[in-house]
């Protein structure tokens, strides 16, 4: 009884090889016959420009087209396959067509441009790991041309045949989420694309919002991407960007432009309160800022501390409530030393005024 490995579909591997033999002849047969159709259709038509001596025709000639099309009508065959016949035909004239290789070879490499290289070409077989040797396969001559091949075999060709199939939208998405199923999958793609893609998926306000909560509940993540400068002020910079100038501003005023200039970290990011501030960080410089501009709203406040009236210097009156502190003020005491600053007493090489 036969061994079931040793049959090739219904028959056995010896008989198998007999008729591999057989139809190997006839193909041969077949590529005589092809390109002696070809031979005809040259004859009939010869290869010229487009459209022939006469593109478009008179009363007593016709076209190519209209030529190649009664050929085709009165052998009973399409005329697209006549068009093949004389094209494969006229690029390989009959002392360069290779015996043994099938018409089908011949017409893919016949797109080689350079004749030398096509004629160089088909007498390189490639190698048949399947059968050690080599010859000549449909596949093999589209590998030489860079066309698409029908059965892919190396990770380019099978990355070119995938991105083919998922050209329609629908099918990419189900491939996509299949693959991102797949953890031996994912772990061979880069950082910088696996960031591309989230920030591409993260494009979708809603998907934003589900992804920043999950990463905010990672408490390393957040933790050490708000201690970054860098990344914490980032935000901050893009909504006073957004945002623009502000309308009810004077930026010709000092102070507002001081105010310009101040940002407002602790109302933009009120999770940033808590964490520990370098003293040189951004959020320190506009704490001082904001302690400043309070101070001098204070200073300028009518009746709040005196303050100068002009280039004079007006003496203090009988009746200003600072004539009581006057005579007990000293150039060695503290209020005294620090005259003209906010809050404090006037020192006594000054005259001050009890009026605001």
């Amino acid at each position: 009884m036969t061994d079931v490995s040793d049959r090739i579909g219904n028959v056995t591997r010896q008989r198998y090889e007999q008729l591999v033999t057989q139809a190997t002849e006839l193909i041969a047969q077949i590529a005589r016959s092809q390109f002696a159709l070809g031979d005809m259709a040259l004859e009939i038509e010869p290869m010229r420009s487009v459209g022939g001596s006469m593109p478009n025709g008179t009363d007593g000639l016709f076209t190519v087209t209209e030529s190649l099309q009664m050929f085709a009508d009165d052998i009973g065959v399409e005329r697209r396959t006549v068009e093949d016949w004389r094209y494969t035909a006229n690029r390989w004239p009959e002392k360069r067509r290779k015996e043994g290789v099938s018409f089908t070879v011949h017409r893919i490499l016949a797109s080689v441009v350079d004749e030398d290289e096509r004629w160089a070409a088909i007498e390189d077989a490639p190698f048949n790991p399947r059968t050690g040797a080599r010859q000549w396969t449909p596949d093999g001559a589209k590998r030489v041309v860079g066309q698409r091949v029908d059965r892919p075999v190396t990770v380019d060709e099978k990355v070119q045949a995938v991105a083919d199939l998922t050209r329609d939208d629908e099918v990419a998405a189900q491939v996509a989420t299949d693959l991102l199923k797949r953890p031996a999958v994912t772990e061979h793609v880069t950082p910088a694309e696996k960031v591309r893609v989230v920030t591409e998926l993260t494009m979708d306000d809603t998907v934003a919002q589900q992804v920043t909560t999950g990463l905010l509940r990672r408490p390393d993540v957040a933790r050490k991407t708000m201690r970054d400068d860098t990344t914490r002020m980032r935000p901050v910079r893009q909504l006073r960007r957004d945002a623009g100038p502000d309308p009810g501003a004077h930026p010709g005023r000092p102070r507002d432009r001081a105010h310009h200039r101040v940002p407002r970290p602790g109302r933009l990011l009120p999770q940033l309160r808590g964490h520990p501030r370098p003293p040189g960080s951004p959020v320190a410089r506009a704490g001082v800022h904001r302690r400043r501009a309070r101070d001098r709203e204070a200073a300028d406040r009518p009746g709040s501390v005196p303050r100068r009236t002009g280039s004079k210097e007006p003496s203090i009156t009988a009746s200003s409530p600072w004539t009581s502190s006057w005579s007990s003020c000293s150039k060695a005491s503290r209020p005294c030393r620090d005259a003209g600053r906010p809050g404090r007493w006037p020192s006594t090489t000054a005259t001050w005024s009890a009026s605001p």
